[in-house]
């Protein structure tokens, strides 16, 4: 079993991508010293850009990105397990990566993910997204060991898909991660809800380190960045909008409790589905 303190990091990352990592780094060290070993940062940390054309003329290849130099030396520094909940990365087809990043208390990296489902969808309010103009869907779903706990990975839009959470879950995950750019009309109504879902049909941790505010690319998104326990309570919670860091202890043992409990992932049955009026076949 494992416990220790995590620490989710609420950002307003913008269009300057040495400002954003000069934030990021502000705000992991202040979560260190609070005593958290593993901390989370959001989608889009090191780079929040709707333009497509600024947006390709700033994003970098992997071996250049400034995000994963400066995330392995600090979490070298501080001894702590830090997961960069996504960053862009140019790929060479004129397409990015939305890459989340694990790195190890030795700044080595753990596991890379890039964000499976794609945020193509037209919002009442005269939003449009059309994320597969831009980046390259993953195909893979990665679960790694880090902090003595099995982390499943995901990325924002990737928590309206439950059959993924479910698969870490029964791959034996204790923690499942959202960090997030989440809007503000999605957020205000979805946001705390999906994510308690997720963890009370998994009986895991829910870690989501979300964007806040007003966007210096224009948009608005919704914050709120939450720890939740296996139970489906909140215990931990950036308030709003604003930057900022707020702190949990993740205690394996009571995701062994929770499903104990709620043994629903071995309950599950294999089923046919069958359209009422349709002929069924019957042997003689």
């Amino acid at each position: 079993m494992a416990r220790f303190t995590a620490a989710i990091v609420q950002m307003r990352s913008g269009t300057d991508v040495a400002e954003n990592v000069s934030a990021m780094e502000q705000l992991v060290r202040h979560a260190a010293v609070q005593g958290a070993t593993f901390v989370q940062t959001p989608e889009m940390t090191g780079l929040v850009q709707r333009g497509r054309a600024a947006f390709f003329d700033t994003v970098k290849p992997e071996v250049d990105d400034q995000v994963i130099a400066a995330a392995s030396a600090l979490a070298r520094e501080l001894e702590i397990t830090l997961h960069i909940g996504s960053t862009p990365i140019a790929l060479p087809d004129m397409r990015a990566a939305n890459r989340a990043y694990v790195f190890g208390s030795d700044g080595r990296r753990l596991a890379t993910y890039d964000k499976i489902h794609m945020f193509d969808v037209d919002l009442d309010n005269g939003e449009s997204w059309r994320e597969s103009a831009i980046y390259k869907p993953g195909r893979e779903a990665v679960l790694v060991e880090a902090c003595d706990a099995r982390i499943g990975l995901g990325i924002c839009y990737d928590c309206r898909f439950p059959e993924l959470t479910t698969t870490y879950a029964r791959a034996g995950a204790d923690i499942l991660t959202a960090p997030a750019c989440f809007t503000r009309q999605t957020g205000e109504a979805h946001w705390h809800i999906l994510l308690r879902s997720r963890a009370i049909e998994n009986g895991a941790y829910v870690i989501a380190a979300a964007q806040g505010g007003a966007m210096q690319d224009g948009r608005e998104t919704f914050g709120h960045s939450l720890i939740i326990d296996p139970w489906g309570e909140v215990i931990a919670e950036v308030n709003g909008d604003e930057p900022g860091v707020a702190l949990a202890e993740v205690d394996t043992h009571r995701v062994v409790e929770a499903r104990a409990r709620i043994p629903n992932l071995i309950n599950n049955r294999a089923f046919t589905l069958r359209r009422a009026g349709e002929a069924v076949e019957r042997s003689a």
